[in-house]
């Protein structure tokens, strides 16, 4: 873990060549993780809150990955994302990488969806939809992990797809696993690898649009989507890969809000179900390998029943 203490004089310098007129009034710790520390700095008017993202020396290559989204997704008229204002890659005032952008207005989805009653969960999931769906026009020359450019592309989706199922059984085993399952998972998907060819091109995929990574805000009594954020995990792939993630971490098979979803999203080739089936599949054994390998013990038998449920 990475020091995560942010003062306001520290806070003021970075700002600097931003808004040299600005006085940081507070500083405050938001939701981070172990790739990086998050705060939000307020200040006085004219300038406005904004938040600064400071990266462990380890994981400052996703410094880069993240600027690079969000300008890509800027750059095609996405616009419910933060605009970054300074990137510093280098030792800076904090002694390590930093990144400033604006504050989106809101709070993330998680924190209100149980308060929500079904009419207003599917008001906010079919604007969820439409956001994805808007990411998913921007088109991307091969398959594979995106950073700057597509590392070890892949030509098609046959190719993407069953590399990451074979990296996913192997950590799956290495992790200790249940052999039998694993077995069973290489049968399931070596028989439908024909699933994967009826991808006709790879899109941006978020590969991380849950619930919470969601704004909302209310207004006039409804909750409206004010935009998204963290897309370290960015992948060009199938954009149904991308529905299917959001379909295991935050729609959970309910039936309400996949409907919503859908209906925000538009249209959706006719073996949309049989596609993100399997790649629900693929979402639940990297969920297993990332908790095992975190020593996370606890979640692990439930993605275990999930993933016998699906094949």
């Amino acid at each position: 873990m990475i020091d995560r203490s942010l003062n306001q004089e520290q806070a003021a310098e970075i700002l600097c060549p931003v808004w040299p007129e600005a006085t940081v009034t507070d500083v405050r710790s938001r939701t981070g993780g172990q790739l990086s520390s998050v705060y939000e700095v307020r200040c006085a008017e004219p300038a406005v809150s904004v938040i600064v993202k400071v990266y462990a020396d380890q994981w400052r290559w996703k410094q880069a990955k993240e600027v690079h989204v969000y300008r890509l997704l800027r750059a095609h008229g996405v616009g419910s994302i933060p605009e970054i204002l300074r990137v510093e890659p280098d030792i800076g005032p904090l002694g390590r990488a930093f990144t400033v952008m604006t504050m989106l207005p809101g709070q993330p989805l998680s924190h209100i969806i149980g308060d929500l009653d079904e009419g207003q969960v599917a008001h906010v999931y079919r604007q969820l939809g439409a956001t994805l769906a808007r990411i998913h026009l921007i088109g991307q020359p091969a398959y594979g992990y995106l950073v700057t450019e597509i590392l070890d592309p892949e030509p098609d989706n046959t190719a993407y797809m069953t590399r990451q199922f074979a990296k996913k059984l192997a950590e799956f085993a290495e992790l200790g696993g249940d052999s039998v399952l694993h077995a069973a998972v290489s049968a399931h998907v070596a028989n439908r690898t024909e699933v994967f060819r009826r991808c006709g091109a790879p899109v941006l995929c978020h590969n991380d649009f849950h619930e919470g990574n969601i704004l909302v805000q209310q207004s006039a009594g409804r909750w409206t989507v004010t935009g998204f954020i963290d897309v370290e995990n960015a992948v060009a792939a199938d954009p149904l890969l991308d529905f299917a993630k959001t379909d295991y971490y935050a729609m959970h098979g309910d039936p309400a809000k996949r409907a919503a979803f859908v209906q925000g999203y538009g249209s959706l080739p006719d073996d949309w179900s049989e596609r993100s089936a399997l790649y629900r599949l693929y979402h639940a054994l990297e969920l297993w390998d990332w908790f095992a390998s975190i020593g996370e013990t606890a979640p692990l038998p439930g993605i275990t029943d999930d993933i016998r449920a699906l094949i």
